[in-house]
């Protein structure tokens, strides 16, 4: 049965360890491109450099505590992919998405173990309820530096400065799994509208989205009730549209003008807050074709956000719309592999806890890809893992490692059920 078992254990590795050699592949190849076309000792050492973390990272990650390396592969494709097209355009940036990478696997590796080792989460959630308050208020106490700008979202102290509502992320899955699974509908109600104040107040209606949409998906998951989810979609968008009807020239300003751009970007080409990176983003896109503009020979640089919400353009630019709805795919396998992992999990705890980092990535890819693409009016929010930021992706690294933590409880509770049906004896 040994002997049976590790050969079971080569025969899944064998794919594992193709899908590492693509990505790694996938990086060298790419900085090899880029090293031909101006060399440079930096860009160099990155065609290494990069390649190496992914193996690193692939394959001593797992030996530290149990965890899903087929989505493990997945994101660090992304995280990859990230750190390749912002070096392209600027070498600088590049290495601080390494740094932001490193940071994001360190927060990963913290929310697994945390998953993973404790007990009690209920003497932790009253603080963390607190702690996601007290974070959402600290943009209002720095509004001067947000000054001029559509969102007071950010905060900055000296050279330092991140979003709070990305950090709360993390405690709000949290919070909210725990409520839904004691079946206190209405407290998680009160919570998360407590929450969605705080973002509409300070007009990162984005981020409001997709933790209005996450809650909607865990809600559902928790009560199958599709008269709630329905009634509390009329009362949002019945509220959210006397709001704009009242307020939109002047608390909603930025929403009409986003609006106006999506309707119709070239008509407010050249208005303050108009449409000229949404039509610079569309033209970007159209000249990538099927098969991209190729890789250093992009324009993409043309869009003034293209490195933070508009990275998804710039994609699309150099690498074409093949590699694009590759990328799309990668995304969907993420969570679809995120709700596995959570419909695998014996705890109601757990399995909304993974559930919701599920539909916090969906809906924030969607929010944005389809803001970019013109599908819906374009939000302020960030592609997971591509994106120019520490914030962003430390809080999206941060995600996926509480649904490591959850794949690692599953494996544990399936082992110990086989070796107490084996009659307490591992490995027979």
């Amino acid at each position: 049965m040994k002997k049976s078992s590790r050969q079971t254990q080569k025969k899944e590795a064998a794919p594992l360890r193709m899908i590492t050699g693509i990505v790694m592949a996938f990086a060298f190849c790419g900085f090899l491109l880029l090293m031909v076309q101006q060399p440079t000792v930096l860009t160099a050492v990155m065609a290494v450099a990069v390649p190496l973390v992914i193996w690193l990272v692939d394959h001593l990650l797992p030996h530290l505590f149990a965890m899903d390396r087929p989505l493990l592969s997945l994101v660090n494709f992304l995280c990859a992919l990230g750190v390749l097209v912002q070096y392209r355009y600027s070498p600088a940036r590049g290495l601080n998405q390494c740094l932001n990478y490193g940071a994001g696997l360190v927060a990963m590796a913290g929310c697994a173990l945390a998953v993973r080792s404790i007990k009690n989460w209920r003497l932790l959630m009253l603080p963390m309820a607190a702690a996601c308050c007290g974070l959402l208020a600290l943009p209002f106490i720095y509004r001067s530096a947000n000054a001029g700008l559509g969102a007071t979202a950010w905060v900055t102290f000296g050279s330092f400065r991140m979003q709070p509502s990305e950090i709360v992320k993390l405690l709000y899955l949290f919070v909210l799994a725990h409520l839904l699974s004691r079946r206190r509908v209405f407290w998680a109600l009160g919570y998360t509208g407590v929450m969605l104040l705080f973002l509409v107040a300070q007009r990162d209606l984005g981020t409001a989205a997709i933790y209005g949409g996450t809650a909607l998906v865990m809600l559902y998951a928790a009560t199958s009730s599709l008269v709630l989810i329905g009634s509390i979609l009329g009362v949002g968008l019945g509220t959210v549209s006397i709001l704009y009807v009242l307020f939109k020239d002047s608390f909603f300003l930025t929403v009409q003008n986003r609006i106006s751009n999506w309707l119709d970007p070239f008509a407010t080409y050249d208005q303050l807050g108009g449409g000229y990176q949404m039509v610079h983003a569309l033209i970007a896109m159209a000249n990538g074709g099927w098969w991209g503009a190729g890789l250093g020979l992009g324009n993409a640089n043309t869009i003034p956000e293209f490195s933070t919400d508009f990275i998804f353009s710039a994609v699309m630019n150099e690498f074409g719309m093949v590699f694009a709805f590759l990328v799309v795919a990668v995304f969907a396998l993420i969570v679809l592999r995120s709700a596995d992992i959570a419909l695998r999990s014996t705890s109601a705890f757990h399995a909304l806890l993974a559930l919701g980092c599920a539909a916090l990535i969906a809906v924030q890819t969607f929010i944005i890809i389809g803001g970019v693409t013109k599908l819906i009016p374009m939000t302020g929010v960030t592609v997971p893992f591509l994106s120019y930021g520490g914030t962003s992706l430390v809080s999206c690294m941060g995600v996926m490692g509480i649904v490591q933590g959850v794949a690692n409880r599953n494996e544990r509770i399936l082992r110990e059920d086989q070796q107490l049906a084996n009659g307490g004896e591992e490995g027979v």
